[in-house]
């Protein structure tokens, strides 16, 4: 998420009450989830295990619990509870705006070819593309992206919050979402699925990518172009998928993962690490489904082999 206007280092502190090392005018142009940061943004982290990868990554300000060595050009908010002001950030840049309309919200852009079906219902600063259909029951939440061609299917969500959390001694508290998502030209979202809004950046469906009924697809994940994905597909947050990727009924991912172009993932799988260019995957953790056949077929003859011992 970028800031409707840039801004200091020192104002940030100012705002957030907090300590701060580096230049006082230094920029801050945005916000981002560690996972999608660009220069310019400011990432939260909160624990050790992470201060690494946070200070190296291309986030340019860092809001972290422990004053650390400050990476040159960049800026450090010094924080008791890094997750706590981060909200309080997005909440002030981007707040929560009820819908006071019960059709379709505010500064929306729908082109006049569009049919938005009875009982759907379009958020705030909705764009919706030429000849998209937005069937009965679907909910078409705030600053969505729908370009042309587009098909959503009856009571799918698209754009709702970012499953995200953090666990105190009070129980788990969201981290506020502000995000957004993008569906390209010709993509087609069955009946009854969901795609979550990005944390603080886009979740992408990529040109021509077909999704089938009851597919959920989690914050800030990328999926490239022309993929196919069959019924009850669940892609966790921050996955990155690339072309022409099949991922057959009931395949599940984990986080963080990298799928790249032209891969097949057959029916039930669970996809626990990266998956190579061209490759066809099968089982739970998935590997290449020759070497599971071949797997399979030799726990096949394990009660004859053990009749002769």
């Amino acid at each position: 998420m970028k800031f409707p206007e840039n801004q200091s280092l020192a104002q940030l502190a100012e705002f957030l009450g907090v300590e701060y090392v580096g230049d006082p005018n230094h920029i801050v142009s945005g916000i981002n989830e560690i996972h999608r940061v660009v220069s310019g943004d400011l990432v939260f982290v909160d624990h050790p295990k992470y201060y690494d990868k946070a200070l190296k990554s291309a986030a340019t300000t860092i809001l972290i619990d422990q004053k650390v060595d400050c990476p040159e050009g960049k800026g450090l908010l010094i924080s008791v509870a890094p997750f706590d002001d981060f909200n309080r950030i997005t909440r002030h840049f981007k707040p929560f705006k009820p819908q006071t309309r019960s059709i379709t919200g505010e500064d929306c852009e729908i082109h006049d070819t569009a049919m938005i079906y009875p009982n759907a219902f379009i958020g705030n600063r909705v764009k919706i593309g030429k000849n998209s259909i937005i069937h009965s029951g679907a909910s078409i939440l705030d600053d969505t992206i729908i370009d042309d061609n587009v098909i959503v299917g009856p009571n799918s969500v698209i754009g709702f919050s970012a499953f995200y959390y953090k666990k105190k001694p009070t129980g788990y508290e969201r981290l506020h979402t502000c995000g957004k998502v993008h569906l390209h030209d010709n993509v087609e979202i069955g009946a009854l699925c969901t795609i979550d809004a990005g944390v603080t950046a886009t979740t992408v469906i990529g040109e021509g990518t077909k999704i089938d009924n009851q597919v959920q697809v989690g914050h800030d994940t990328m999926i490239g172009k022309n993929c196919l994905f069959a019924a009850n597909v669940g892609v966790a947050g921050c996955v990155q998928i690339g072309n022409n990727v099949t991922l057959w009924g009931q395949v599940g991912c984990a986080t963080d993962i990298t799928i790249a172009d032209n891969v097949v993932v057959y029916a039930q799988s669970g996809i626990g690490k990266d998956l190579e260019e061209g490759k066809i995957y099968f089982g739970s953790p998935c590997i290449e489904a020759k070497a599971k056949f071949r797997e399979m077929a030799a726990i096949r003859k394990l009660p004859e082999l053990l009749e002769k011992l």
